[in-house]
């Protein structure tokens, strides 16, 4: 009987995605990128996500994001983060995510950053606070300050200063496929159908590039 009640509830949900996934409209649920930009993945088709250690909505997110990855996302994409940088105080977390992938640490780091700022209400809005918080996770102020004021930290938070706008995005978290397509969860109609819809312009790209 639970056997029959499981298959009849992932039946209904491949049904709910491939309902939502032959309404997606062009104008409405997803848009063109005025400039298509390019991409970093080669054959893949990159999914970038345009995020925010700041955002709410980002961090409600990201749950559903690794969801995702470990069982939904199409073997022909790959995913990216950019920190986005649509304000001129998003650059400092940019910085910090980048040093914490100079670290290696975005792993251990990301979401666990993500819940210091949204769960244990710290704001995270200077040097000293952030290289608290990396002191708890085993990683020497020192060797965190070393990151911090890297060229290559440096350089990766300047070019998301960069390129931030280059999207369309009013707002994050924003998705953008293959540099051409740009969905959020407002756009998409909540968390879960944001992640169908990504899967859907997957697809779509792919089809466009032949591939």
């Amino acid at each position: 009987m639970k056997k029959a009640v499981l298959a009849l509830i992932m039946a209904t949900s491949v049904i709910t995605g491939a309902v939502r996934a032959a309404n997606f409209e062009q104008g409405v649920h997803y848009f063109e990128v005025m400039s298509p930009q390019p991409v970093q993945t080669g054959d893949k088709i990159e999914v970038l996500e345009l995020f925010w250690y700041g955002c709410p909505h980002c961090f409600r997110l990201e749950p559903v994001i690794e969801r995702w990855l470990e069982n939904g996302i199409p073997d022909n994409a790959e995913y990216v983060r950019l920190p986005a940088v649509l304000n001129p105080s998003w650059g400092f977390h940019a910085r910090v995510y980048y040093t914490f992938e100079a670290l290696g640490a975005v792993d251990s780091l990301h979401s666990t950053f993500f819940d210091e700022i949204h769960v244990r209400r710290k704001p995270m809005r200077n040097l000293d606070q952030v290289a608290e918080f990396a002191g708890r996770y085993n990683i020497p102020r020192d060797r965190f300050d070393s990151a911090y004021n890297s060229f290559a930290v440096d350089s990766k938070t300047r070019h998301s200063q960069l390129v931030s706008g280059r999207y369309d995005a009013t707002g994050v978290p924003t998705f953008v496929v293959d540099g051409r397509y740009r969905a959020s969860m407002s756009s998409a109609g909540g968390p879960q159908a944001l992640m169908e819809l990504v899967n859907f312009l997957v697809d779509k790209a792919a089809a466009e590039r032949g591939t």
